[in-house]
């Protein structure tokens, strides 16, 4: 079994409004409420990919009642770490082609209350195979706490693929006990490597990804919006080319990948199979409406057109 965590999920609330009006009355005639969160929306991409997960994180008061009720009707297994003060809501307005976002902090979690969550994660660890940690971390928590996340799922073998970002994901490089996948896309890895607004090419990724900060990562994929992703899989780098699709919303695509990722690695695809099929997963998630969601149906139409290559000289020719 796959498990997902977010630690900070939300109800994302969207507002459709053909014409906003600043300081005004603006009149919403349909409004969307879902359980979001970046591990959340792994989640339903995996569940939609007809396997076996379990979604865990902290929630609190009536929203994250809501949030619960929310995945059930989804048929989403999950056990949350459960507390008094209320979960967050984060609210999207959708105006004239721009979305305009209100994104609230969410509770603030006590040091007893990320000890507790601690030990209910490491409860939830005997079945499961693969863990996907995303996002943010609550107020409250220190910015290595995913360390000891790695930590409990190192001592069990378990692979961690992280998804996050800032201090968190540096943090997770500085460890000893490393994910055995991470995710950046180019902004990310600039960040993270301190050289923001630098142009990289093929040779300047595979000179990162060869640092001292990241060599000790199994599988890195470095996400390229419409240009696919550049991969270092252990020992050999991949180049991952997608077609050209119809955009329709592209909030998720990287979870949609993530979930993706998690899915061919539980069941021990090959590095081609993986990265056809997370690209896949994050093509169908930009072609729907919905945050996290995919029409399995199309699958195998778009799994076909992903062209994975492996770049056998690793210098010559880049």
């Amino acid at each position: 079994m796959i498990l997902t965590v977010t630690m900070n999920p939300s109800v994302d609330i969207s507002y459709p409004i053909e014409n906003f009006q600043l300081d005004g009355v603006n009149r919403c005639k349909e409004v969307s409420k879902t359980a979001g969160g970046k591990g959340l929306n792994v989640s339903r991409v995996i569940s939609l990919m007809q396997e076996n997960v379990l979604a865990t994180g902290i929630v609190g008061g009536f929203l994250g009642k809501f949030i619960q009720k929310e995945l059930d009707s989804s048929q989403i297994s999950h056990y949350f770490y459960e507390i008094t003060e209320e979960s967050r809501n984060c609210i999207a307005i959708l105006h004239n082609g721009m979305q305009t976002e209100v994104l609230e902090s969410g509770p603030t979690i006590t040091k007893s209350q990320a000890e507790e969550f601690h030990a209910h994660f490491e409860s939830l660890l005997s079945d499961i195979q693969i863990v996907t940690i995303s996002g943010s971390l609550p107020k409250g928590v220190d910015h290595f706490y995913y360390n000891r996340l790695l930590d409990a799922c190192a001592e069990r073998n378990i692979q961690v693929l992280l998804d996050s970002s800032g201090d968190y994901l540096e943090e997770a490089m500085k460890n000893s006990n490393k994910p055995y996948l991470i995710k950046p896309n180019l902004e990310e890895l600039r960040q993270l490597v301190k050289k923001e607004n630098a142009e990289l090419n093929q040779s300047d990724l595979i000179e990162i990804l060869e640092t001292t900060l990241l060599k000790d990562i199994p599988i890195i994929v470095v996400s390229m919006g419409k240009h696919g992703a550049f991969v270092r899989w252990k020992e050999e780098y991949y180049q991952v080319q997608i077609p050209e699709i119809p955009v329709v919303n592209p909030v998720g695509s990287g979870d949609a990948t993530i979930a993706g990722l998690a899915v061919g690695l539980k069941n021990h695809l090959s590095p081609f199979e993986i990265l056809k099929t997370a690209m896949t997963t994050g093509m169908l998630n930009t072609m729907e409406e919905k945050t996290g969601y995919i029409d399995k149906t199309r699958f195998a139409e778009y799994f076909d057109k992903v062209v994975v290559k492996k770049i056998n000289n690793k210098r010559a020719g880049l």
